[in-house]
């Protein structure tokens, strides 16, 4: 029997040891969770230039650039906005600026948001609140109110769908005015 107790004890013993040992490590993980979530760097007044087989397609300024490539869905944030300037086959500039963006790494969508705008090299602007870019497959879209305006276009409507050179144009409810030649509008007899 006291071999019992002496075992019992020594159980007892053992269990309010670890009790005691034990410390809440909630703000440890804290800690740890703090530093998982801070960018990896911000960088301030970055250039980054594009290119493919050796030809420059497009130049990228910001004031500052987050870099969250950290995370599990990584991103790179434009807090104080940005300006892309693409270059076409012929050279001519093409310029998209925003007062705000975020690259999804992963997919490729840069998504813009405040006072976006495009100005094509022709002299065309399209300007909205938000617009998705998708860089892989040079398509633009959005869900909001936008504007365009060219020598033949002066359109506002909600819903954009398009390809960069607005060759494959979509939309939803349409308001504007649109150029159209007499002769493309007869019918030929």
């Amino acid at each position: 029997m006291k071999l019992k107790i002496v075992k019992y004890l020594g159980l007892v013993a053992a269990a309010i040891s670890l009790l005691f040992s034990c410390e809440d490590t909630t703000a440890t993980l804290n800690e740890i969770n703090r530093f998982r979530d801070a960018p990896v760097g911000v960088a301030d007044n970055i250039r980054m230039v594009y290119t493919d087989s050796l030809k420059v397609v497009a130049i990228l300024t910001a004031p500052k650039h987050v870099d969250y490539s950290n995370r599990s869905f990584p991103f790179a944030e434009f807090p104080e906005g940005l300006q892309v300037v693409f270059f076409d086959e012929n050279n001519n500039e093409n310029t998209l600026t925003a007062d705000y963006g975020i690259l999804y790494n992963a997919t490729k969508i840069i998504d813009l948001q405040r006072n976006v705008a495009l100005k094509s090299a022709s002299g065309a602007v399209l300007t909205t609140s938000q617009m998705y870019w998708d860089a892989s497959a040079e398509w633009l879209f959005t869900e909001k109110q936008f504007r365009f305006v060219d020598q033949d276009f002066n359109i506002n409507a909600t819903r954009l769908d398009t390809n960069k050179e607005f060759s494959n144009f979509q939309t939803g409810s349409l308001k504007g005015s649109i150029a159209v030649s007499e002769k493309d509008s007869i019918p030929k007899q």
